[in-house]
């Protein structure tokens, strides 16, 4: 434990601890480049008591590569001013503060350049969909300007480091991949030569600061991917160039971003495999990212000397104060990630700012202590009764949480029993620990009624009861032996074979049928419109499908009713054609939820206030629950 803790030096500069923070994209700042309080509040987050460097959000060397609207810039005149506002937050935090300098060529995003993607050569990025142009010399050469501009701005700017992004399939590691690189002109004819002027053309413009070159261990793409015959190079450049650190990370952003992202349902192997390779390869300082949030791994890759410093991105929003508590043996404090994606990239790419689906207040400034506290009672223990159980309690509030079951969580019980989602009972865990480590007052096994209510006398009454399956109308489905997606989950009900017939294929159907047929039942899935899977995180989506397709015994139909249950099968149309199955052992109802019904009148008349949240006024995610708590609490 002491040696995450022990000081570093990286290359003249010393190191509080054995962490980074590494690039995250935010969005919260402004399409215009303007700072904005919530990224400073953001970053003051991450700096107090936590890494000894924070890697700023990629900023884009010129404006045709970035990635996102509302992205950091660095182009603009007024950029030194703008990115000095955070390296100000976080040194005022006694931590350093690096720029990750970058241009994504062919991944990066039309709608923030407002135009075609540019690349060494014409290809198509699969995760975008977009064919890039082929860069001209003289665009080339404007983009190595980029580089150095960027490099002179950071030292303005006050920053410790600037970090190169080399890998993950961006501009750089476009050019060295012979996949990609094309060109016949001297930058493909020497595939190293843009890096090579790129490093050049930062140590040109910061001669003085440390630089970190940003690399992907594999990109795990055989077919569009960089391969080690086209990495190492790069490492003897970043050795020969007085490179004072690597920064391993895994995937590419056009090609496997479920790697780049670090998905939780991947094994762990290949990125051990991938480290221990570069560890081979080079004599340099080692950072490594990727799904590190967790003790064990940490002192894991730290023991066995696969590398120096370790990276923490999603689980410093999961939980600024990780390493405060993990530092001081309060490890069932620490709200681990649970590598998702749901609060975080799947809002980045519906065009929302970076969340959490733990963190309500990532971003946010700290909630201030009510002058009027207030007696309030809240019914249900899921994440939305938890959440403004903590928050409100945390504003001052006497709170008493009612649940009508033996434990706290609600559904948040089941999702992570979900293929690949495992981690996130690190979360839940975390949540149910810290509402009972608080003032709240928890009374399990109970329901909220009149009598409570008079027994209490609360001032406000909060209904978070959650929501309740949805039974569809279909014709003799009483003649069958059936379960709700809620009893399959809690395994209420004995799981009858070898047919089973899902009704419902969103999100949690999906998450149904894979388990079934991980083991080994003959499964059809159906869903009344497209498309499958609706709801779900793209990534999660697109690895469950996948594994999904490889599994014989299970079909999926969308576009598909089920019209009628018969004594010998049943009767089903799809896309208007009549369609028969052969009978089912067990259907599971997976066909969507619908809000618990609210508080009675006689507990309306007999307080002042009563608010519904989270499932119980609208069904959606973990997400909502938990940030529909958070809000409540604010506005009392």
């Amino acid at each position: 434990m002491e040696r995450m803790f022990e000081k570093f030096t990286l290359n003249g500069l010393e190191l509080a601890n054995r962490f980074v923070f590494p690039p995250i994209k935010t969005a919260y700042g402004t399409p215009q480049g303007v700072v904005t309080d919530r990224q400073l509040i953001f970053y003051k987050q991450i700096a107090k008591n936590g890494p000894a460097v924070v890697i700023l959000e990629p900023v884009s060397v010129t404006p045709e590569g970035k990635e996102h609207p509302k992205q950091l810039c660095v182009h603009l005149p007024e950029s030194t001013a703008e990115l000095s506002k955070i390296v100000q937050v976080i040194h005022e935090e006694n931590r350093l503060a690096c720029l990750h300098v970058n241009h994504a060529g062919a991944a990066a995003n039309p709608m923030a350049t407002k135009t075609k993607p540019r690349a060494p050569s014409v290809v198509t990025c699969a995760s975008t969909g977009e064919e890039s142009d082929a860069l001209t010399e003289e665009e080339i050469e404007t983009i190595l300007g980029g580089y150095k501009s960027a490099a002179e701005k950071a030292v303005r700017a006050g920053f410790d480091l600037i970090e190169i992004q080399g890998g993950h399939g961006y501009l750089i590691s476009q050019f060295l991949n012979t996949k990609i690189n094309k060109r016949t002109d001297r930058f493909g004819q020497d595939r190293l030569l843009f890096a090579r002027e790129a490093l050049s053309a930062i140590k040109q413009g910061a001669p003085e600061t440390p630089c970190i070159l940003r690399i992907s261990g594999n990109e795990m793409s055989p077919e569009y991917g960089i391969g080690q015959e086209d990495l190492l190079p790069l490492l003897i450049l970043a050795q020969e160039s007085g490179i004072a650190a690597v920064h391993v990370g895994m995937g590419g952003s056009c090609y496997s971003p479920p790697w780049y992202f670090h998905h939780s349902s991947l094994p762990e192997k290949p990125q051990i495999d991938a480290i221990s390779w570069v560890r081979k390869q080079t004599k340099l300082p080692l950072i490594i990212a990727g799904r590190m949030g967790r003790t064990k791994k940490i002192l894991d890759v730290l023991n066995q000397d696969l590398t120096d410093l370790v990276a923490l991105g999603r689980p410093l929003v999961a939980d600024p104060g990780f390493l405060e508590k993990l530092q001081k043996g309060m490890d069932e404090e620490i709200v681990f990630c649970g590598y998702c994606l749901q609060g975080c990239l799947h809002r980045l790419k519906n065009g929302e700012p970076l969340g959490c689906n733990l963190n309500p207040e990532i971003g946010l400034p700290e909630l201030e202590r009510t002058t009027s506290p207030f007696k309030v009672l809240i019914a249900g223990g899921g994440p939305a009764g938890m959440s403004a159980s903590l928050y409100l309690t945390r504003r001052g509030h006497k709170v008493t949480l009612v649940e009508k079951s033996d434990r706290l969580g609600g559904q948040f019980t089941l999702a992570w029993q979900a293929p690949g989602k495992e981690k996130m009972k690190d979360g839940l865990e975390a949540l149910e620990h810290n509402v009972s480590a608080s003032n709240v007052s928890i009374l399990m096994n109970r329901t909220v009624d009149a009598d409570l209510v008079k027994e209490i006398q609360p001032d406000l009454v909060i209904w978070a009861t959650g929501s309740v399956q949805n039974l569809p109308d279909i014709q003799g489905l009483d003649s069958q032996y059936t379960m709700t997606s809620l009893e399959y989950f809690r395994g209420e009900k004995e799981l009858r074979g070898p047919r089973v017939l899902v009704i419902g294929a969103g999100r949690v159907g999906v998450e149904i049928v894979e388990r079934l047929g991980r083991d080994g039942y003959e499964v059809i899935a159906t869903k009344r419109t497209d498309p499958i899977g609706s709801m779900m995180e793209m990534i999660t989506k697109t690895l469950a499908l996948k594994r999904i397709g490889e599994m014989p015994k299970v079909t999926i139909m969308p576009h598909t009713t089920v019209k009628k249950f018969k004594a010998d099968g049943v009767e089903m149309e799809k896309d208007g054609e009549r369609v028969f199955k052969e009978p089912f052992q067990t259907v599971i109802l997976a066909s969507g939820m619908l809000s618990e019904a609210g508080p009675n009148e006689e507990i309306i008349k007999a307080v002042s206030n009563t608010e519904t949240i989270g499932d119980a006024r609208d069904v959606k995610d973990i997400f909502s629950a938990i940030h529909a708590g958070y809000e409540l609490a604010g506005k009392y």
